[in-house]
């Protein structure tokens, strides 16, 4: 359990997050997804790193027990961890192909928002429930999936959204029965490892730089508010209610 590496073809190096029940990740989980990527790409050999993970869903995000159960430090060491895991991902040498079965929930959002190619099972939903559980943020990673309007209605309401409509948004690169995601991401990885290596991490460096929105920074502006929701109060307020009287959330 935990986060692995493995490397299943030539080429390739596949991430596998596996925290039962449901993939929500305690802080030290944000910190090794995020070494585990970026020495992912790091490595000269590996021309594409497949983002995956076993179980019932994808990622649930944050662990809302430990935060609970450890208070503001907790939530300091959350805020650093989705940020670093969040920017691994999206700063990694090479293209990274993530593929989302069952609930891809709050940092799930700010994982699959910043990979190369997102490849989903067809019962992937994918949402912010931020709202329902005091906290904020990955508003700039739910942007990258669907029209500015979508994502202000999904945030506010805390809905999700299926891999089928993020497939009409150009989001979601393929949709597939769930027995052949793992099948398709590689396969999707062969074909982009099938390329030069070195002109591949040229390609990723370029696409970066000119994109509209620098995420980093809007994510950690995000983030201010969630430290400030926890300040005033608000955050400890709603988030008592998770688990509460049917706010089970993931």
């Amino acid at each position: 359990m935990g986060v692995s590496t493995s490397s299943p073809e030539k080429g390739i190096s596949l991430v596998t997050v596996d925290v039962p029940p449901v993939n929500a990740l305690p802080v030290s989980g944000w910190f090794a997804l995020a070494d585990a990527v970026r020495a992912a790409g790091r490595d000269p050999q590996v021309r594409c790193v497949v983002l995956t993970a076993e179980g019932r869903g994808f990622n649930a995000g944050v662990d809302i027990k430990e935060l609970q159960a450890q208070g503001p430090g907790a939530l300091v060491g959350a805020n650093r961890g989705c940020f670093e895991a969040f920017a691994a991902v999206y700063e990694c040498e090479t293209p990274v192909v993530a593929a989302v079965q069952g609930h891809c929930l709050g940092g799930g959002v700010g994982l699959v928002g910043n990979a190369d190619v997102i490849v989903a099972g067809e019962d992937a939903v994918f949402g912010l429930p931020e709202l329902d559980r005091g906290a904020l943020g990955a508003a700039t990673h739910l942007a990258r999936l669907v029209p500015q309007h979508l994502m202000r209605a999904l945030y506010y309401t805390s809905r999700t959204v299926t891999a089928a409509e993020l497939h009409t948004h150009g989001s979601v690169w393929r949709v597939v029965p769930r027995e052949e995601l793992r099948a398709t991401a590689l396969g999707v990885a062969r074909e982009i490892a099938a390329k030069d290596g070195e002109l591949l991490r040229l390609a990723k460096a370029a696409i970066n730089g000119i994109d509209p929105v620098d995420v980093r920074r809007s994510y950690r502006f995000e983030q201010g508010f969630t430290y400030e929701a926890s300040v005033g109060g608000v955050a400890d307020r709603v988030r008592d209610t998770f688990g509460k009287e049917g706010n089970e959330g993931a």
